[in-house]
């Protein structure tokens, strides 16, 4: 071999080890860029997976909450119209009656309302066709307890049940269909404690 092939051989030599260095770096530099890809990858998958799973904890607890709600809401309008329905049949009972008992219940309101003048009361005309004997006095006498005087009306009025009491052109509207609405909330929380409590 000639010096001259010597030193080629040997610039291939050396050329071919640094060509297997720097492959070999590459390989390393690739296998860590890999690896760290890998590892980079494997993070970002756990917090995508972290991130959905609350987002579906929050999507239940939201759907149960408003489940909740709802089920309250339905609950509570149940409960509302059993109230109104009893109240509206505690009405009617009171309006269908028999005399015996609707006349004493009137005599009770005309104690409670009656004032100290002179007026003018008011019935139905059902409840005018149907007054027993003697009532007009018993109104005179009341009212003259509560130091004032009435005098029935004959024109009726258009009420279903109890009456309208007139002093000085001022009508207190007594009638049951009133009575029961001016006191629609308090009868209804005393219904709801019956009931519900």
């Amino acid at each position: 071999m000639t010096g001259l092939e010597k030193m080629q051989s040997q610039i291939l030599d050396e050329a071919r080890r640094s060509a297997d260095e720097i492959l070999e770096q590459a390989e390393k530099e690739a296998g860590e860029i890999r690896e760290e890809a890998g590892k980079s990858a494997q993070a970002e998958s756990s917090r995508i997976l972290e991130k959905s799973r609350a987002e579906v904890k929050n999507i239940q607890e939201r759907t149960l909450s408003s489940c909740a709600l709802q089920r309250r809401q339905i609950l509570l309008e149940a409960k509302q119209e059993i109230i109104a329905r009893i109240l509206e049949n505690a009405y009617h009972t009171l309006i269908e009656a028999d005399e015996d008992t609707y006349f004493r219940i009137i005599r009770k309101m005309l104690e409670k309302y009656t004032a100290g003048q002179a007026g003018e009361i008011c019935f139905s005309e059902r409840d005018l066709g149907r007054m027993p004997e003697g009532f007009e006095k018993e109104i005179q006498e009341i009212a003259g307890k509560n130091g004032g005087t009435l005098v029935l009306s004959k024109e009726p009025r258009k009420i279903s049940g109890g009456f309208v009491l007139v002093y000085g052109g001022i009508e207190e509207n007594c009638s049951f269909r009133a009575m029961f609405n001016s006191r629609k909330d308090e009868l209804s929380d005393e219904v709801h404690k019956i009931l519900f409590s």
